[in-house]
């Protein structure tokens, strides 16, 4: 893409990530170094947790926390199919039984009445996340997985800073994921971060995240054979430095948001971003838009097309993980999950970060008006 085009992501970075990033190459260590352990300290501190644990990616965080929790072959983990990142994979790569579950309409995120339904005597785990920096219902959630004795994964990747009943996103699961690529508000090109207040758990994620140097000439490492799946000083740094701006990194996001909330509102049938109740703050992702329900899958493909030949980076929001390849040759089909299919055919994201202005996101509403007007046949988005 040219310096053209309006992107979807892009990182807000500073001379502070950059003079990090130097100190961390002028040092003897490039890998499991001072900086990553200042990262994980300061994350940790940050949300308010006792431990956390970097890691290579979002997916991998949550193989290696599934692992932790003792999950494989078996078992059986309950998750929505629909979000950005498919962290849900990792139940899969872990052995596990994938068991889809419906999303409540409004918030995206997993419903804890339908996922009630689905628990089994197989079930060892409820992974429930927050769609596109919409907390998940925590409280019904927390009570749900212990009323069953069964683990809660928090899956925020797509979260960062949102606040539920008074508390950060990130500190409600036994475990919970976060991750740094892009288009995360934190960006550092690759990376992730596991968290936990439980030492046992964060004992075993350390031991097999990355074999260490003491260990190799121990004859029981194999016993549980730990993975290649840290992050290297270099995006460690980028890491203490965006965590170091984050509020602002934040509010910058909020000045953007503030302008599609005023500019959408020129859209007949618009309905703002919906916030439940018992939220006390969202961060989101990316800008999504759920076109109206006579739009169909091929119509909103239409939009992006469209949006792109306008020099604006857009992306269907999601194809719920039910109806991928995959999982269909388990038995999923479409019509398991309505109300996610349903979300997933009409969810689209625009650009959003902190980068963008007033003229940018007027230019974006201004296309995608016209654009859905005429696909539409005058239907409103809403």
């Amino acid at each position: 893409m040219g310096d053209d085009w309006i992107v979807l992501s892009d990182p807000d970075l500073s001379e502070l990530e950059l003079k990090l990033v130097e100190t961390a190459m002028s040092g003897s260590r490039l890998t499991a170094g001072p900086m990553v352990e200042r990262f994980e300290r300061s994350f940790a501190r940050w949300l308010g947790r006792a431990h956390a644990v970097s890691v290579a990616s979002g997916t991998l965080g949550t193989w290696l926390a599934l692992r932790a929790l003792g999950i494989g072959p078996g078992d059986e983990v309950i998750a929505s199919p629909h979000g950005w990142h498919q962290v849900a994979q990792a139940v899969s790569l872990a052995g596990a039984t994938l068991v889809f579950s419906d999303i409540h309409y409004w918030t995206g995120c997993l419903d804890p009445v339908r996922a009630e339904a689905r628990i089994t005597p197989r079930t060892k785990a409820i992974l429930a996340g927050n769609v596109n920096g919409h907390p998940a219902a925590w409280g019904p959630l927390r009570a749900l997985a212990d009323r069953h004795g069964i683990a809660l994964i928090e899956d925020s990747t797509e979260a960062l800073g949102s606040r539920y009943q008074g508390r950060k996103v990130g500190s409600f699961g036994d475990i919970a994921v976060f991750d740094f690529s892009q288009p995360s508000a934190l960006a550092c090109g690759d990376g992730a971060m596991v968290v936990t207040d439980d030492e046992r758990l964060a004992i075993e994620l350390r031991y097999l995240r990355q074999r260490s140097i003491k260990d190799r000439n121990s004859l029981s490492v194999g016993a549980r054979v730990p993975l290649q799946a840290g992050i290297s000083e270099l995006t460690a740094a980028m890491g203490v430095g965006q965590l170091a701006r984050i509020d602002e990194l934040l509010a910058r996001r909020k000045v953007v948001e503030a302008f599609y909330r005023d500019l959408m509102n020129s859209f007949e049938g618009i309905k703002p971003p919906y916030i439940a109740d018992d939220v006390d703050e969202v961060h989101w992702m990316v800008w999504q838009v759920h076109l109206g329900t006579r739009f169909t899958a091929s119509a909103r493909k239409q939009i992006v097309d469209d949006l792109n030949r306008e020099h604006i980076e857009a992306a269907p929001f999601c194809k719920p993980l039910h109806q991928q390849f995959f999982y269909q040759q388990q038995g999923w089909k479409r019509g398991d999950l309505p109300l996610a299919e349903r979300i997933g055919d009409r969810a689209l994201a625009l650009p959003f970060h902190a980068l963008l202005d007033e003229d940018a996101v007027r230019f974006i509403v201004g296309a995608l008006k016209d654009i859905a007007t005429n696909i539409g046949a005058g239907v409103p988005i809403y």
